[in-house]
C-alpha cells in the first residue's frame, strides 16, 4: 500500500473580502461578434483548389471503408470527373479501375 503520510497538505487559506472581488458581474455583458469569415469562393479561388462537399452527394450503400491519402491535384481530378459526369467518387474509381483491367487484358492478349 502506499504511504501518503509523507505528502504535504495544502489548504487555500481564507478567502478574500468581497472588496477585493472582481466587479466584473455588475458590468453589462457586451457580445463581440467574429469578423466575418471570407466566403469559401475567394478562398478556393486564392489558393487554386476547391474541394467539393461529398456529403450532398446520394447514398451508395457501399460498407467497406477504403482510405488512402492523395495529392490535391488528384482529388482535384478525381472530383471535377464526378462532379461532371453525375457520379460517386467511388463510382469514378470503379470505372477507372475496369478500364485498367480491360486495357491490361489487352495487352496480355495482343502479347
Amino acid at each position: 500500500m502506499a504511504d501518503v503520510s509523507k505528502l504535504k497538505r495544502r489548504t487555500l487559506g481564507a478567502p478574500p473580502p468581497p472588496t477585493e472581488a472582481s466587479t466584473n458581474l455588475a458590468q453589462p455583458e457586451v457580445v463581440q461578434e467574429p469578423p466575418p469569415p471570407a466566403p469559401l469562393h475567394l478562398v478556393a479561388e486564392a489558393s487554386g483548389y476547391h474541394r467539393r462537399d461529398g456529403r450532398s452527394m446520394r447514398r451508395s450503400n457501399r460498407v467497406v471503408q477504403f482510405a488512402t491519402r492523395v495529392t490535391p491535384e488528384f482529388d482535384e481530378r478525381i472530383r471535377s470527373i464526378a462532379e461532371r459526369e453525375e457520379l460517386l467518387i467511388v463510382e469514378v474509381l470503379e470505372r477507372a479501375l475496369d478500364a485498367y483491367e480491360k486495357l491490361a487484358s489487352a495487352q496480355t492478349a495482343a502479347s
